[in-house]
């Protein structure tokens, strides 16, 4: 899993030098003898991109996941999936031994930013403090999901916000990846 350094296809290139065929051959031999198969993959059209903008972009799919017969039997519902390149020149892959599968609610996540945030200490001291459930059997775990839900909440008004915004971001990068390349939204993926 990880850079071929490899264009295996016309189709895997926009921009730059003319596709390699002797270099794609060599590939497919080489995948040929050692018995090794690519893992499909879903998301970003390209893996590595130049990231420079308009005439002078290019990108190419490098980075693939190959597996052997064996492994592909035991992980026969494997996915790839390319995600949006941010900070690097190459898009992370991740890959998904199980294939793609709903995602249960996420749970609450602790922030170490809310330790130096004094309303986050009054929100938990309030909870535990509060002796209302004093009679209820499970008092713990009462308590426990009350200061959670009131935490999500609270970090939500406060925090959210910055979140949602750079996850809304990193989806349109991911967007306009998967698209063809265009003089517009090579720069349009520059500039976000």
């Amino acid at each position: 899993m990880g850079d071929s350094n490899i264009v295996a296809s016309p189709y895997d290139k926009y921009g730059g030098s003319p596709f390699n065929h002797k270099n794609a051959k060599w590939y497919y031999d080489f995948l040929e003898q050692m018995y090794l198969m690519k893992i499909q993959s879903q998301g970003g059209t390209y893996t590595w991109s130049n990231r420079r903008s308009n005439d002078d972009v290019i990108c190419e799919k490098l980075d693939r996941v190959l597996t052997s017969l064996e492994w592909n039997f035991l992980f026969p519902r494997a996915t790839a999936i390319v995600e949006a390149a941010i900070t690097s020149d190459h898009a992370p892959i991740l890959l998904l031994t199980n294939g793609i599968e709903k995602r249960a609610k996420k749970d609450i996540k602790f922030e170490s930013k809310w330790l130096l945030d004094e309303e986050c200490s009054k929100i938990v001291k309030g909870e535990w403090e509060d002796r209302r459930d004093r009679q209820c059997r499970g008092t713990f775990r009462v308590k426990l999901r009350r200061t959670k839900v009131y935490l999500s909440k609270w970090n939500k008004d406060k925090y959210g916000r910055n979140r949602r915004t750079a996850s809304e971001v990193a989806s349109k990068i991911k967007e306009l990846q998967q698209d063809p390349i265009s003089n517009g939204n090579s720069g349009r993926i520059a500039e976000l």
